[in-house]
């Protein structure tokens, strides 16, 4: 038995040297400055790794990765507010089929009566027809919006609440970005706090995670830079650009370390297999796969031989790709700080090579 334990680790372990060896050259082919990468359970770590550096120049010592570094979510944010709605669902702050106009009555008189009947579901699962907002091109649109984050995100779903939304079509649902911030909105009425308040109170006190608001190295320079193309040519965002998401931070704007976000994954997967802890089992069954295609903050399959979840995030300067697979106990985890086609290409690969070192 102890000769058998002995081989079994070792062979893992050369699986593991083999994966990293893979991904370090998928980084380089995909020019991708930094790369992290995680194969788990809902109980370990199996196998995880940081290669590369900060930005795409300079290479050297001072911005070699590190498996500390913050990492950008995009829309794997989503997650995080939906794992938010459900703790105040639990607590009965609210409930999965409040109407928006529960909570603010005195918007009706102008809305669009298209949005009269909508739900926190509803916005949380793609229904409630609120347009994407995926596009820097409908930003641009927009009037200017004053205040704090959480004032311009109520003047910003002030203004789409009054305005022309999705035409219905036979689609499952309509990703929206834009219906996250309206959601927000419900859970801060519902609980008298700001939604980064509540990410402090969920993410932060009771399940001990780290994580900043925006792009990692908006106030840290040490922090990976996002990167983007300009004229072809691979170029790092500095700390101090303009380009932010503030208006939609409640869908694609948290930032985390490999090992915490490992961590959210985990308690999702713990909660899949029946296990109770932060949230009730059937809770996390819900947000995975409470509604068909997408439920509440992950795209699904839900099948007899197959349950599985997904999502993937970017708002075009970072990546991270995050997939579940429920009858397995295992879960994958990418970030890049780079969403070139290029470096999906290579992130893609990587992900079948992990998959196939583990199932």
């Amino acid at each position: 038995m102890i000769l058998l334990c002995i081989w079994v680790g070792s062979c893992f372990s050369a699986n593991a040297q083999q994966l990293r060896k893979s991904a370090d050259s998928l980084r380089v082919a995909g020019e991708i400055p930094e790369l992290s990468y995680a194969i788990l359970s809902s109980d370990s770590v199996l196998s995880t790794n940081t290669l590369g550096f900060h930005r795409s120049t300079p290479k050297n010592s001072t911005t070699k990765a590190l498996a500390s570094d913050y990492m950008h979510l995009g829309s794997n944010t989503k997650a995080i507010t939906g794992l938010i709605a459900a703790y105040l669902v639990e607590q009965r702050k609210i409930s999965w089929t409040a109407k928006f106009y529960a909570f603010f009555p005195e918007w009706k008189r102008l809305a669009n009566p298209a949005y009269y009947e909508i739900t926190l579901a509803d916005l949380l699962s793609h229904r409630a027809g609120i347009k994407p907002f995926t596009a820097g091109a409908e930003f641009q649109a927009l009037p200017k919006f004053a205040g704090t984050k959480s004032a311009q995100r109520q003047l910003f779903s002030y203004y789409l609440l009054g305005n022309e939304g999705l035409a219905k079509n036979e689609e499952a649902y309509a990703y929206s970005n834009a219906g996250y911030s309206i959601a927000a909105l419900m859970l801060e009425q519902a609980s008298g706090k700001t939604w980064e308040d509540l990410v402090e109170e969920v993410l932060g006190k009771k399940l001990q995670l780290k994580y900043k608001f925006g792009w990692p190295n908006r106030k840290d320079q040490k922090q990976p830079a996002g990167h983007w193309l300009e004229n072809n040519v691979i170029t790092p965002l500095d700390s101090n650009t303009s380009y932010n998401l503030n208006l939609i931070e409640p869908a694609g704007d948290i930032s985390m370390p490999i090992a915490d976000y490992v961590k959210f994954v985990q308690l999702n997967l713990a909660g899949l297999e029946g296990k109770s802890g932060f949230l009730k089992p059937q809770t996390f069954n819900y947000l995975h796969y409470g509604h068909p295609g997408y439920a509440i903050g992950w795209l699904n399959t839900n099948k007899p031989e197959k349950h599985s979840s997904e999502h993937a995030g970017s708002a075009g300067t970072f990546y991270c790709y995050t997939l579940i697979n429920k009858e397995k106990n295992l879960a994958y985890v990418i970030m890049a700080n780079i969403a070139t086609e290029k470096a999906l290409d290579s992130i893609f690969k990587l992900l079948d090579k992990m998959i196939r070192s583990v199932e």
